[in-house]
């Protein structure tokens, strides 16, 4: 039969049940027997504000940070990862990503070489190779290398090698910047225009990348150049919402147009950090273009500058915040679930929901269906073919069936999306139902016997 016609018919079958939103007090469980379909629809609330891999995402040295967040930003040189050729200090810099704010939070980092108004990040081996080094006074001062030495180009290509090697599946690690060319590893020398690396090495880099991360969300400062022919790449606006679409043909959407990446949200992560130290002004008289740059450019998260970092006792200040954190990114929301014994050791599950943020979820985490016994113990767990990353902005429908030997009784229905890291359901919904150890309870089952 088809699915499509076999679940109208399901529905039609259905026997309509309203939940509370609180199950088990005062709700009379959901009687499953052989051949029964119950409904229950779930009742809306706010979102989380820090659901995994979006919203805020300080330095974990950034002090006190007054709103929840999910995720840190760490920079780290080129000289500090590798001092000596072959030698990378991988171990210890993972060591310091739970200092500070970071601990039980996922990470974006970008390497950089040179960062204005800091020690030069050239690993002095490859200095000593007779890499030509330029100084210069603006932003700070600084030295930027020729980065079209076909010497440092060699090293570079072997650290995003090693990179990969130790990052593409690590599940800490959110999303990546390209890094490692330009002031801040930002792909520019402005105002020395005449020292940006040459549209050859951009293109070996970028290709660096591309082979040492097949898993993880890599992003890009601007779309232009060879960055801007790539489908799959992520970008970062680092003066959001300023320069995101300000009428200029240099703002970060008018690159992204013009290269004709804006569909790349779809499939990889756009983020990147509000103009430092203006948090009241963006958050304030400004607020409206900022909300219209977020859904604009489908912007997922802000950092490592952002309002958190600002304790502001205006109510306003805080309810935008929160309102721009619901919004970006993902906010999924269950509307409807229907639970289905079609044949006596088998239960369905059909899930209505909806996106209510304005980028998807960029990794394939597992979503999975609980049993879970009158103690909160897990008495069965069953793992869908959901692809989460396909729940773009919009409605969905997904459904699952398994075969289920279980002992009559009393159990709650809970949805789980897992995180690899933590192997705990981790991503919760925006409905007003109980969550135990991350699982949220959608429902109470009478399972019956035949």
């Amino acid at each position: 039969m088809n699915s499509r016609y076999s679940w109208s018919m399901l529905l039609l079958a259905t026997v309509l049940i309203v939940g509370s939103p609180v199950w088990g007090q005062g709700s009379k469980p959901l009687r499953l027997a052989p051949g029964e379909t119950g409904t229950i629809r779930l009742v809306a609330a706010s979102g989380p504000l820090d659901n995994p891999l979006k919203g805020w995402c300080p330095y974990t040295d950034a002090g006190p940070i007054h709103q929840p967040y999910s995720m840190v930003f760490k920079y780290i040189s080129w000289r500090e990862l590798e001092p000596t050729p072959g030698d990378y200090r991988f171990d210890e810099w993972e060591a310091t990503w739970d200092q500070g704010l970071g601990r039980d939070r996922h990470v974006i980092f970008r390497v950089y070489i040179d960062y204005p108004s800091k020690p030069s990040g050239l690993p002095q081996w490859v200095r000593d190779l007779g890499v030509e080094e330029r100084p210069y006074e603006v932003y700070g001062g600084g030295r930027t290398p020729d980065y079209d030495d076909p010497r440092l180009l060699a090293g570079v290509e072997r650290l995003i090698a090693k990179l990969g090697e130790r990052y593409d599946t690590h599940p800490r690690v959110a999303f990546i910047q390209l890094g490692l060319l330009g002031f801040w590893g930002e792909w520019h020398t402005y105002p020395h225009t005449e020292w940006a690396p040459s549209s050859d090495t951009e293109r070996k880099v970028i290709a660096a990348y591309r082979r040492a991360f097949p898993n993880k969300v890599v992003m890009a400062r601007y779309a232009r150049d060879n960055a801007g022919e790539q489908a799959w790449l992520g970008f970062h606006d680092d003066m959001f919402p300023e320069d995101t679409d300000n009428g200029q043909d240099w703002a970060f959407l008018a690159e992204i147009r013009r290269a004709g990446r804006s569909e790349n949200w779809k499939v990889a992560v756009v983020g990147g950090e509000l103009v430092p130290g203006q948090a009241e002004r963006w958050l304030g008289a400004e607020y409206l273009l900022t909300k219209q740059m977020l859904e604009r450019s489908h912007f997922s998260w802000v950092g490592p500058y952002g309002p958190p970092l600002l304790a502001s006792r205006q109510d306003a200040y805080v309810q935008r915040s929160e309102e721009l954190v619901r919004r970006m990114g993902y906010e999924f929301q269950l509307t409807r679930v229907v639970l289905s014994r079609a044949k006596p050791q088998q239960l369905q599950v059909q899930v209505s929901l909806k996106n209510q943020g304005v980028a998807p979820f960029y990794y394939r985490w597992p979503v999975q269906c609980a049993l879970l016994d009158s103690a909160g113990n897990i008495a069965w767990v069953g793992t869908t073919e959901w692809d989460v990353r396909q729940w773009l902005p919009g409605e969905h429908v997904v459904a699952a069936k398994w075969p289920l030997d279980l002992k009559p009784g009393i159990y709650r229905v809970a949805l789980g999306i897992q995180d690899p890291w933590t192997k705990r359901p981790a991503i919760r919904f925006a409905n007003d139902a109980p969550v135990l150890n991350g699982w949220t309870v959608v429902a109470t089952v009478e399972w019956q016997g035949e």
